[in-house]
């Protein structure tokens, strides 16, 4: 008897992890030498080094991938190994807030006030 949420379920999930990966494959290294070639060290350079739009949505594009690549990998473990599904459920309510809430706070700083110009 098949499933009722259908075959080829994980799919979705792998593709999604994997397009994570090759975003954080390609973004990572440009961020990386960004900083090496001008390292930020006190919040003037900091300020010079997020000013430009495009190094903020590189920072932003970076950390939402993450999450995801975060949140396929820790969805699998917590299926492998959070048997109770009340469990599975809170956990898995926990991880989702916490990744959310840490993209929307970096969102926050990226484009509050301190770095909310446009370069």
């Amino acid at each position: 008897m098949k499933s009722a949420t259908g075959s080829h379920t994980g799919t979705g999930t792998w593709l999604v992890q994997r397009a994570a990966a090759v975003v954080l494959a390609l973004v990572l290294p440009l961020l990386l030498l960004r900083f090496l070639a001008a390292p930020p060290l006190d919040f003037a350079a900091w300020l010079t080094l997020l000013a430009p739009l495009w190094q903020r949505l590189l920072m932003l594009l970076a950390a939402g991938a993450l999450a995801l690549h975060a949140w396929v990998g820790v969805r699998d473990i917590l299926m492998d190994y959070a048997h109770s599904t009340g469990l599975r459920l809170a956990l898995y309510l926990a991880v989702i807030v916490t990744l959310t809430a840490s993209v929307a706070w970096l969102a926050a700083i990226l484009f509050g006030p301190t770095f909310g110009r446009t370069a």
